[in-house]
């Protein structure tokens, strides 16, 4: 794989032949992953359950959870793999959970407020950060008083991804995972999560954005440049859109081995 994008660009992310394990030992989860984002670009990863999605998300943002043991990992030309999660995050790589950790007696505002001074060094008071992201909140359809509320607790599930959403917004990453974000949401709040996600790249057309998924809906609002197929630890298949569509019809029977 070369260093550079089709357009000459540095790629935003470029994983070649990526191999990981869990840290305790065990066989490897991913058994080969390779692709590159570039500039701008959204890539979907779709695949059955099992075939290391997650896993692929985790490794890529630095948990403990897992070891790498063979292939690299390339953030706009760096290679990461000394990299502890706090450095990845405060060098622009933000992963959207699946299941957002919640955490009581912490503000959204305070958590924001902790995680940007990580991210840009910028030790905002809470009335200029608050200032600062009243305008996001309004353009995410989120309730003003959403910033007083401790991080994720007594949240719906819509409103844990909107808070993740918003989270992208304030702290401007270079590349955004973005994992089964649609997990555990009717169609109406989807398309509000997809909606903000639209409207950050729209203040920020160079984010790169890698959607982990199950499902074409979720696609079907993002319109991604690149479907991805990972069947047991790898790309099996890559293609454009119209690969979500085959798959949504007709399942990922034709790629799984016999049992």
């Amino acid at each position: 794989m070369a260093d550079v994008a089709a357009d000459g660009a540095t790629p935003v992310l470029q994983i070649t032949d990526l191999h990981a394990a869990p840290a305790g030992g065990g066989d490897d989860i991913l058994t080969g992953v390779s692709l590159t984002v570039g500039p701008g670009e959204v890539h979907a990863v779709m695949g059955p359950n099992g075939s290391g999605k997650s896993t692929l998300a985790s490794v890529l943002l630095g948990s403990p959870e897992y070891s790498v043991t063979g292939g690299t990992v390339k953030f706009l030309g760096d290679d990461i793999a000394e990299w502890g999660a706090d450095m990845r995050g405060a060098a622009g790589m933000f992963l959207a959970f699946q299941y957002p950790q919640t955490i009581p007696g912490v503000s959204v505002l305070n958590f924001l407020r902790q995680a940007l001074s990580a991210r840009k060094g910028i030790d905002l008071s809470m009335l200029e950060l608050r200032l600062s992201i009243m305008e996001w909140m309004e353009r995410l359809g989120i309730d003003p008083a959403f910033a007083d509320r401790h991080l994720n607790d007594g949240f719906s599930g819509g409103e844990k991804k909107r808070n993740e959403v918003l989270q992208m917004a304030i702290l401007e990453p270079e590349l955004a995972v973005l994992d089964e974000t649609d997990s555990g949401l009717d169609i109406d709040a989807l398309r509000t999560v997809a909606s903000g996600v639209r409207e950050v790249r729209q203040d920020r057309p160079e984010l790169g954005i890698l959607v982990i998924t199950h499902y074409q809906r979720l696609l079907d609002e993002l319109n991604p440049d690149t479907v991805h197929l990972l069947v047991d630890g790898r790309v099996a298949r890559t293609g454009g859109p119209e690969l979500a569509r085959k798959l949504e019809a007709e399942g990922y029977a034709e790629w799984m081995a016999p049992a």
